[in-house]
C-alpha cells in the first residue's frame, strides 16, 4: 500500500484524517459540501499508516450520518474501472468497512452497494464479511450463485474456491449455501469445505522446524537458513534451545553470541537475555557495535525483553548513548524504571519527537512512560504528538498519558476525544471529561444509545451516570 499524504493538522482535512474528534467538531460547523468533500477523500484514500491497529471505518461513517451524506462517490470508487486493475484489498477496504457500519445503523443504499459489490467488484469477500454481519438470509443466499460463478468448475478453480472457504473470516455466508436448496450450490459449497478442513489437517502433520534430539548447531543451522530467505526464525529458535542445551552447551552459545552467523548470532543473543546470563548485557552491547542490520535489531529487541534489576540498572547508564542502545535505554527505563529515571525518559521522549518527529515509532513505549511516571513536565511535548501524529492508536496513548500528566486535560483534549476515531481514547475521554461542558453529557448520552459503540466505552459512561444514562 502507498504511504499516505497527511494534510496538515489545522486544516478539515488534516483533521479528519488523524480520526480526530476536532475533526468531526469542524466537518459540522463547516459548510456541507466542504465538509463531504473532505469526508470522501479520506473514505476513498485511506489515511491510516497501518490499518490494522488504527480505527477510522465507524468514524467516518457517524460523519456520514450526522452530514446525511449521499453514497455517490463512494459508489463511483468501487465500481470504477480501477478495481480491475488494482485488486489490492487496501484501495476498497475501508470504504466497505463504512459501508458495514452505515448498513448497521439503517441505510439501505449502503446495503444495496455493499450486495452489488459483493457480487461484482474484485475485493468482494471483505464485502461478503461485512454482509455476514448485517444482511439477513434471503440478501445472503442472493449472493451465492455470483459468488460461486467466479470460480471456474474445474481442478483450478474449485481449488481456489476451497481456499476461500477455509480463510474466509466470517463462515456465516458458506455455512448458508452449504444448506441450499439449490443443489448444485449446496453440493458445491460442501466439498469445498470438506477440502479445506483436509488441507488444514494436512499442514498440522507436516509441521517444519526443530525436532526432538536436535543439536545446538542444529537450531543455529536453522534459524540462519531462515534468514537467508527472509524468514526471522530467531525467536522461535531461541525457544527451542530452552528445550535442547545443557549447561555444558553454554561456550558455544556464547561464542555464537559473540561472533556467529547471523541467524544463530541473533538466536544466540535472544536465549541469553531470555535467560538473564550474566554475559548477556556485554553480549548486547557488542552486537549493537559491531553487528549487521538485523543482528542490531535483534540485539535491542532482546534487550528490551530483559526484566532483571541488572538490565535496568546498565539502562541507567546507557540513556543517554547517542545511539540505538540509547534509544533502547530510554524504552527500558519507560517500562521499567523508577520515579528516578524520570528526567532520563523525558529526555529520550524529548529528543525523539526532536530528532524523529510525532510519528517515530519509539514514541508509543516512551509515551506510556511518561503517563505510568506521572511525569508532568512531559505534558507539552505530549500535547504536541496528540496534535500532530498521523497515528490514531499513538493518540490515543498519549491521551491516556495525558491524562496522568496534564490537569487541563479533562477541560481540553478530553472533550474533543469523546468524538475520537479510537474506541479506547473514547473510554479515556468519557472516563476523564469535565461534565460542566454541556456538549459533554449530551455526546455520553449519544455515546450510551448508540447500539455500534463499543461496551468498554458505553461502561465508562456509565460509570460517570449510572445505568440509566440513555433515558436520560
Amino acid at each position: 500500500m502507498f504511504d499516505p499524504v497527511i494534510a496538515p493538522s489545522g486544516t478539515l482535512l488534516g483533521l479528519l484524517q488523524r480520526g480526530r474528534g476536532d475533526g468531526t467538531l469542524h466537518a459540522l460547523t463547516a459548510p456541507r459540501a466542504e465538509a463531504l468533500a473532505a469526508l470522501n477523500h479520506c473514505v476513498l484514500r485511506d489515511p491510516r499508516h497501518d490499518w490494522q491497529v488504527e480505527n477510522r471505518s465507524l468514524y467516518y461513517a457517524r460523519l456520514f450520518l450526522d452530514l446525511n451524506g449521499e453514497l455517490d462517490a463512494v459508489e463511483a470508487h468501487l465500481f470504477e474501472a480501477e478495481d480491475v486493475l488494482d485488486t489490492d484489498e487496501s484501495r476498497t477496504g475501508l470504504a466497505l468497512a463504512v459501508l458495514g457500519h452505515l448498513a448497521c445503523y439503517g441505510r439501505r443504499d449502503a446495503l444495496d452497494l455493499l450486495r452489488r459489490y459483493a457480487a461484482h467488484g474484485s475485493n468482494w469477500a471483505w464485502a461478503l464479511d461485512e454482509l455476514a454481519l448485517r444482511d439477513d438470509d434471503a440478501g445472503l443466499r442472493a449472493l451465492a450463485a455470483p459468488v460461486l460463478a467466479r470460480f471456474p468448475a474445474d481442478p483450478e478453480g474449485e481449488a481456489e474456491l476451497a481456499a476461500a472457504v477455509r480463510d474466509a473470516f466470517e463462515p456465516r455466508p458458506w455455512r448458508l449455501w452449504a444448506e441450499d436448496p439449490r443443489e448444485p450450490i449446496a453440493a458445491r459449497v460442501r466439498a469445498a469445505r470438506e477440502t479445506g478442513c483436509f488441507d488444514r489437517w494436512q499442514r498440522q502433520m507436516r509441521p517444519t522446524g526443530p525436532r526432538p534430539g536436535w543439536s545446538v548447531r542444529a537450531v543455529f543451522e536453522w534459524a540462519h537458513q531462515g534468514m537467508e530467505r527472509g524468514a526471522a526464525l530467531h525467536v522461535p529458535a531461541a525457544r527451542c534451545l530452552v528445550a535442547v542445551a545443557g549447561p555444558e552447551d553454554r561456550p558455544e552459545i556464547v561464542r555464537a553470541a559473540r561472533d556467529g552467523i547471523d541467524g544463530a548470532r541473533c538466536t544466540a543473543l535472544r536465549y541469553l537475555a531470555d535467560g538473564n546470563d550474566p554475559d548477556a548485557l556485554p553480549l548486547i552491547e557488542a552486537a549493537v557495535a559491531d553487528g549487521t542490520a538485523p543482528v542490531v535489531e535483534a540485539a535491542l529487541d532482546a534487550f528490551e525483553r530483559m526484566r532483571s534489576i541488572a538490565a535496568v540498572n546498565r539502562a541507567r547508564g546507557w540513556a543517554q548513548r547517542p545511539d540505538p542502545l540509547g534509544a533502547a535505554a530510554g524504552r527500558v527505563l519507560a517500562c521499567r524504571g523508577g520515579i528516578q529515571d524520570s528526567d532520563l525518559v523525558l529526555g529520550a521522549l524529548r529528543e525523539a519527537v526532536r530528532g524523529e518527529g510525532p510519528d517515530a515509532a519509539t514514541l508509543w513505549t516512551l509515551v506510556d512512560g511518561a503517563g505510568r511516571l506521572g511525569i508532568t513536565c512531559a505534558a507539552p511535548v505530549l500535547r504536541h504528538v496528540y496534535r500532530e501524529t498521523a497515528s490514531s492508536h499513538l493518540r490515543g496513548r498519549t491521551a491516556r498519558a495525558l491524562a496522568a500528566t496534564d490537569p487541563s486535560f479533562a477541560t481540553g483534549f478530553a472533550v474533543e476525544c469523546l468524538w475520537d476515531c479510537e474506541e479506547t481514547t473514547r473510554e479515556i475521554a468519557a472516563r476523564h471529561a469535565e461534565t460542566g461542558d454541556a456538549r459533554v453529557v449530551e455526546r455520553l448520552r449519544r455515546l450510551a444509545a448508540d447500539p455500534a459503540e463499543e461496551d468498554e466505552v458505553q461502561t465508562a459512561v456509565r460509570s460517570r451516570f449510572g445505568p440509566d444514562i440513555a433515558a436520560g
